[in-house]
Formats: C-alpha cells, structure tokens, sequence
C-alpha cells in the first residue's frame, strides 16, 4: 500500500510544480506584454503628436501660391515653395536613377555571384559601414570630393550625396530578398540548362521583385528629407532654377532656414514644406507596403 500512496504523493508534487511553473509562466507574460503595450503607446503618443502639429501647423501654410510661386524675400508677404519642391523632385529623382541600378546590381553580385568570396565580405563590411554613417559625414565627403574641386555648389554634388545615402539601403534589401529565393527553384533552372545570368533576371529577380520595389522606395523616403548632406553640395537657390550645375533650392534646407529665421511669413511656408514632406514620406512608406504585402 506504501507505494500508490507514495506514487500519488509524487504526482500530486508534480502537478503542483507544473501549476506553480504555469502561473509563473503567465505573470511573465502578462508583465512583458504590459510593458510591450505601454511601449508601443509611449512610442505611439510622439508619433501622433508630431502628426497632429504636422497637420494644424501646416495646413494653414497651404494656398496655391504655395505651388506656384517661387521662395519669397525675408519679411515680405506671399511667395511660395515651388522652386524649392522643383528642385527636391529634381535631386531626389535624379539620386534615385543613379543609386538603384547601382545599389540592384551590387546586391545580385552578393546574393548570386559573390556570397562568401573574400570581395563580397569586404562589400558586405563597407556597406554596414554605409549604413550607420551619418548623412553629415557623406555630405562632408562629397563636398571635398566634388564642391571644392568645382569651386561651386551645384544640385550634381546634392545628387551624388543623397545616391551615396540610398545605395547601401538598395544594396541591403536586394540581398536579403534574393537570399528569401529557395534554392530549390535556382537547381531546377539550372537542370533544365539555364545560364546563370538568365536564370537570376527571369527567376530570382522576378521573385523577390516585390521586396526590392518595397526597398527602393523606402531609400527615396529616407533621402528626401535629409539636410545635413544638402547643405553641404546643393546648398539653396532663392530662384527657380533647372540648371544642375548651380546650387538647387530644395524643401530640406528651405525648410530650415525658414523655420530659424524670425519672420512669420517663412516660419509658415516651412511649416508648409513640413507637411508636404511628412506627407510624401507616409505616402511612400504606404505604398511600399502594399506593394510588399501583394507580393
């Protein structure tokens, strides 16, 4: 009789320590998931309060002048942001046809032709570099490279900076997505007698095509709302211009200027130009979701 006895004591302990572990289990996780709500909301808060001055501050800077007429004197009423918004298309669109080609191709030769080659590391390693670099110090890069020698601002130097700042991000995302392929598809191209160079533009490039547009886009709205490496190579222009060669007005750098200067007339065309830029940028962040989520 000794030992059901003693069996049933053993299982009674064992499921008190499996009650004790589970209720253990679900304080844990009701603390961490707490915390996680409560850093979302915190996060969340800032979000829609910069969103909310965004929207109350610069809705009332927008009119057509705003679209139609060029940045005006200090001081003096009217005037509008149209060369400035030019030129930020002009750059970044620019940056944009420069930085992709370059930044796809970089990353087919790591993900299809480099992988654990000694190069693709060193690519690998100066692209992580790329990454966390300040856009001040890219800025700074090209303005001894390219303004000094020049002797000039000029919006080429700002389209060099920002496709400097794009292509690691390129470069990133076509490696990640092209390494997402199953390698599966890769051996039966390659048993049906495939070259390679086919194989990767009708087969992987096609599959991951989604997750590369998803990064593109992503990099246009990282670069078009950088400063610090504008201020540097493309400078500002208070007039309309579409000649490359000369300093380029453009939403960033007006923005700032007019956001520190003590006229109430700029301080509303910058919190104007804010709006337009925070609103391109969810714009495309929206977009490259849904392009991502199709695919």
């Amino acid at each position: 009789m000794s030992r059901p006895a003693t069996f049933n004591q053993d299982h009674e302990r064992t499921v008190a320590t499996r009650m004790k572990l589970q209720r253990r289990r679900r304080g844990t996780n009701a603390i961490a998931l707490t915390l996680s709500l409560a850093a979302m909301a915190f996060g969340l808060l800032w979000l829609v309060w910069i969103l909310f001055t965004t929207l109350k501050l610069g809705v009332s800077g927008l009119s057509v002048e705003l679209f139609t007429q060029s940045t005006p004197p200090p001081n003096t009423d009217g005037g509008g942001l149209a060369n400035a918004i030019v030129g930020s298309l002009m750059l970044v669109v620019l940056a944009t046809c420069i930085g992709t080609p370059l930044g796809i191709l970089a990353g087919v030769y790591l993900a299809e032709y480099g992988q654990k080659r000694w190069l693709a590391n060193v690519t690998r390693f100066i692209n992580d570099i790329l990454l966390s670099a300040p856009s001040i110090v890219v800025g700074l890069f090209v303005y001894a490279l390219v303004v000094a020698k020049m002797g000039r601002f000029s919006g080429w130097a700002g389209v060099i900076a920002l496709g400097l700042l794009q292509i690691p991000i390129v470069i990133r995302t076509t490696e990640n997505m092209l390494n997402l392929v199953p390698n599966a598809l890769r051996e039966a191209a390659f048993a049906l007698g495939t070259p390679k160079w086919k194989m990767v533009m009708s087969i992987t490039l096609k599959a991951s095509v989604g997750g590369i547009v998803t990064g593109v886009l992503l990099a246009v709205a990282r670069i078009a709302g950088e400063t610090a490496p504008l201020l540097f190579t493309a400078l500002s222009n208070q007039f309309f211009t579409l000649d490359m060669n000369q300093p380029v007005a453009n939403l960033p750098v007006t923005i700032y200027k007019f956001a520190m200067s003590p006229f109430p007339q700029w301080q509303t065309l910058a919190w104007a130009g804010v709006f337009l830029i925070t609103l391109g940028v969810l714009g495309l962040n929206i977009l490259a979701r849904a392009i991502f989520s199709k695919k």
